[in-house]
């Protein structure tokens, strides 16, 4: 028990006096109590968990050997600080041999991260003062957003819809905001919707950025998993080096998530700024780790073979879906489909209304035990991730077979 002037000492950032006292569930641990609850309602239906953000599968091999032998090395033991100079160097390589970006100094444009999340927190304590904007995209990812008001900033949220291919309608910004704003936040591919972001929108963005004195930050964590195409980078867009970053990340397209080890790239004087923010915040990724992170750069040839996995299962279940009334595409990137939800489902003469994607996604837990994101911010969705649990082609198919056999019984109205 904790003495009580404790409760007065809180932030006003975390809620100050109120911490700890809200009811309020987040979404996650409300999607966690169901999936409890139906399990122990139902111990001879398996869970299939559609929800999971991260891979399902290990690093490969070639970089787990990598980490055994580099982490043997004494002179992998000390503080990494900003970075080991082979990372760096392999990570413009990269930037060049995937996305065709030549031009990366590696020495003022580019400095490792703890993965993607930790840049995002720390990026607004180098550009927001109170009152200044950050220009986010939603749904979306919220840390940056976060951090800005904690530095007493403001989040503009940009609506990404459909009739739009979900890309942000920049030019609906209000002025007001526009002359406040410093940050402008991309995620492309983009989680949850799954959607891509062509050239074109980029060299609008990058427009946009300078007409409006913004920097911009290309969240990239699932640039390289794509399933046609080349994958797509900002930096292809002339003058774009001049306003923007991208944060790239080993999480997904390496099976890399718990490493935690990912890199920002671009813009020299942000990347300088970033650099001297996180040297007073951490003191860098286990070198070990980072060496390991130079051997899978090296090999793209992964993320292939990851996005294959990731296509193929995507082919199966937006099949399942539709042929059970869904209008599920598939998208040219990452693990996510993101699915309009139904508005009543009907079985035995019995009709179940759904007023929210969160009502479908706790009721599709409750009854088929099929696990899925709600998003309702810009409409009704729901979104699955292709990363469930399943060791190879038969697996994947009995797994999907199994959705579509749950469905299958009920008339979805959409």
């Amino acid at each position: 028990m904790s003495d009580p002037y404790i409760q007065e000492l809180f932030a006003e950032r975390i809620g100050g006096n109120q911490y700890g006292k809200s009811t309020d569930i987040y979404k996650f641990e409300k999607i966690k109590r169901a999936k409890k609850a139906a399990m122990e309602a139902k111990p001879d239906v398996d869970l299939i968990d559609m929800g999971v953000g991260e891979p399902d599968e290990m690093a490969y091999p070639l970089v787990i050997q990598a980490l055994q032998e580099e982490a043997a090395k004494p002179e992998n033991r000390g503080y990494a600080d900003n970075g080991g100079e082979d990372f760096k160097k392999a990570a413009a390589k990269y930037m060049e041999e995937v996305f065709g970006v030549s031009d990366i100094d590696s020495t003022t444009e580019v400095v490792h991260s703890i993965g993607s999340k930790t840049a995002l927190s720390m990026i607004p304590a180098c550009f927001i003062n109170p009152g200044d904007y950050v220009l986010m995209t939603v749904p979306g990812y919220s840390v940056l957003g976060t951090h800005a008001q904690y530095m007493g900033g403001h989040v503009h949220n940009m609506k990404l819809e459909e009739a739009n291919n979900f890309l942000p309608d920049l030019d609906a910004v209000p002025a007001g905001v526009l002359a406040k704003a410093k940050i402008l936040v991309l995620n492309y591919p983009n989680n949850p919707t799954g959607a891509s972001a062509t050239l074109d929108f980029f060299a609008k963005a990058v427009a946009f950025a300078k007409a409006n004195n913004l920097i911009i930050l290309q969240d990239a964590a699932y640039a390289s998993l794509i399933f046609e195409g080349k994958p797509v980078s900002i930096f292809q867009v002339n003058g774009a080096k001049d306003v923007a970053v991208e944060l790239h990340s080993l999480s997904k397209s390496y099976n890399m998530t718990g490493w935690r080890i990912g890199f920002v790239v671009g813009n020299s004087l942000i990347v300088q700024a970033y650099a001297d923010m996180k040297d007073n915040s951490d003191s860098g990724q286990f070198l070990a780790i980072q060496k390991a992170g130079v051997v899978a750069l090296a090999n793209p040839q992964i993320t292939d073979e990851i996005a294959g996995k990731y296509s193929r299962r995507m082919d199966l279940l937006t099949t399942a879906l539709n042929q059970n009334g869904f209008s599920a595409k598939k998208p040219q990137g990452s693990f996510f489909l993101y699915v309009t939800a139904p508005k009543t489902a009907s079985v035995g003469g019995v009709s179940t209304e759904f007023d929210s994607g969160e009502v479908f996604s706790q009721w599709l837990i409750a009854n088929e035990l099929i696990s899925t994101v709600p998003w309702d911010d810009c409409g009704s969705f729901v979104r699955f991730s292709v990363t469930f649990a399943a060791k190879g082609v038969a697996k994947e198919k009995e797994i999907i077979d199994d959705i579509a056999q749950r469905l299958a019984k009920y008339q979805f109205v959409f």
